[in-house]
């Protein structure tokens, strides 16, 4: 299905931790654009590339993506 959206905290996980595009997309070894892309849900990572951001930020999988959005922080 085209139609599947993945989302995620990608943006919201970085800016915590004070983390670059750039600095994320080299460790994780893809191009900084391929991490808008995913911030912006244009593109939906592999399974290997989701374990492996997920893996960096040191938290589970389902902590950054979800096949349904997060609650806004703040939000009851």
């Amino acid at each position: 299905m085209s139609n599947e959206v993945i989302y995620n905290r990608i943006a919201m996980l970085r800016a915590e931790r004070g983390i670059s595009r750039r600095q994320l997309a080299e460790a994780l070894g893809v191009h900084y654009q391929t991490v808008g892309y995913l911030e912006r849900g244009e593109y939906s990572p592999s399974l290997y590339l989701a374990l492996r951001i997920a893996e960096y930020f040191e938290v589970g999988v389902e902590v950054v993506f979800s096949t349904a959005p997060f609650p806004r922080i703040g939000s009851s």
